[in-house]
């Protein structure tokens, strides 16, 4: 069974009143005279991402007797408070296995919701095999994520929002995990409107789809790495596959780095919350990994992000950019020398954080000290200034 432009419409239709219709505002710190970026805020979606489309719609197509004997799925955190919103309205007992290392925020939310969660394996390719065995075991309906044709063609109607909102859209941006999203929204968009683009976004150390793309065949990586939980499949589906190939324009990637530099953008210029998977389609318009003149639509496809790993990401985004700096100063060690080092920094305009004075390092010269400052900087030129201010005044600093 393959997924209609009829299917996404009725989803639609059972969607009203269950899944909000989210906005789509224009991101103006992105845009300039040769581009308009606008954001489909997902993250702003009932339990705080896409996922409750698709869970909502599978659930709503079983009969009753499958949804006497419950649902199980497999998730790294969205999915599954999807489809525990999605089994709750509908009286439908849930079990969702996740990995053990999933955000113990979205642990929490599913239990909240009243599934019963199982913590299984490292990624979730772990969690998926899993919650096959205990399918077999239960014959509980199992919830794919994103190989499904209802699933696909719920989320496919983020795709018919954006078109209703922004009829002369150029391109639309789409994160890629699996390919649940990326396939619905490409076959929604490509069916009415051929001419516009649709690029798919993954993370470059989870880039699956990507890599199928490029082989002609689905194909599995040897693992996933990224921060970005949600994305983070080595597999993607047969049907997502082929309708990925089908009507997607192109498949880029971009780096944890990149991502976090999207987060903390973001935050500070969008006053948005957006989780790893979610702040893909911003990183790949903020690096020009593809021509992103005229109106272009980025999903933000959650913001259910921990805040432990926000915390995380917020440090080294400012050490990334240069706001936040790190040096390592050789002095004498005699009086005065700090003294002399916080003037200089502070006559420049940063703002001293941190301050380690080591006299003890092994390698140093019996009169010598390490003097290790972490400052709040402007940028990285702002940084260069008040590291050459110090090395005219006598330090050694790294």
């Amino acid at each position: 069974m393959s997924v209609t432009l009829g299917m996404i419409l009725e989803a639609r239709e059972h969607l009203r009143g269950v899944a909000q219709r989210t906005g789509l505002v224009q991101f103006k710190a992105l845009s300039d005279e040769t581009s308009q970026v606008y954001l489909k805020t997902e993250d702003l979606q009932n339990t705080g991402s896409f996922k409750v489309r698709g869970a909502y719609i599978k659930i709503a197509s079983l009969s009753p007797e499958e949804r006497a004997c419950g649902v199980i799925a497999s998730s790294a955190g969205n999915h599954a408070q999807g489809v525990a919103l999605a089994a709750k309205a509908f009286g439908v007992p849930a079990t969702i296995v996740m990995p053990a290392g999933a955000p113990l925020s979205k642990v929490k939310a599913t239990r909240e919701l009243g599934a019963n969660v199982v913590l299984h394996g490292t990624v979730y390719d772990d969690a998926y095999a899993e919650a096959c065995r205990i399918q077999q075991e239960t014959g509980a309906t199992f919830i794919h994520p994103f190989n499904d044709p209802m699933v696909i063609a719920g989320q496919g109607t983020i795709g018919l929002e954006i078109m209703d909102d922004l009829p002369d859209v150029n391109t639309i941006v789409v994160p890629i995990g699996g390919g649940g999203l990326a396939s619905g929204v490409a076959a929604a968009v490509k069916m009415l409107h051929p001419n516009v683009r649709v690029i798919g976004v993954q993370a470059s150390g989870a880039a699956g789809m990507k890599a199928s793309l490029d082989a002609g065949h689905v194909v599995e990586l040897p693992s996933a790495k990224t921060f970005a939980d949600g994305i983070a499949v080595k597999k993607p589906g047969e049907l997502t596959f082929e309708l990925c190939q089908k009507y997607l324009d192109e498949v880029v990637t971009v780096d944890d780095d990149e991502i976090a530099q999207a987060i903390l953008f973001l935050m500070e210029r969008g006053k948005m919350v957006a989780e790893g998977a979610g702040a893909v389609s911003v990183a790949a318009i903020m690096n020009k990994k593809f021509d992103v003149s005229g109106k272009v639509a980025a999903v933000i496809s959650g913001g259910n992000i921990d805040v432990t790993m926000l915390s995380r990401i917020i440090e080294k985004g400012l050490l990334r950019a240069g706001r936040v700096h790190k040096l390592r100063i050789l002095m004498k060690d005699r009086p005065g020398q700090l003294e002399i080092v916080s003037r200089i920094i502070g006559s420049n305009g940063a703002n001293v954080m941190a301050v380690h004075h080591d006299r003890t390092d092994v390698d140093l010269d019996i009169r010598d000290a390490i003097l290790e400052i972490t400052m709040e900087t402007q940028d990285r030129e702002h940084a260069g200034r008040i590291m050459a201010a110090l090395r005219e005044a006598g330090f050694a600093v790294s």
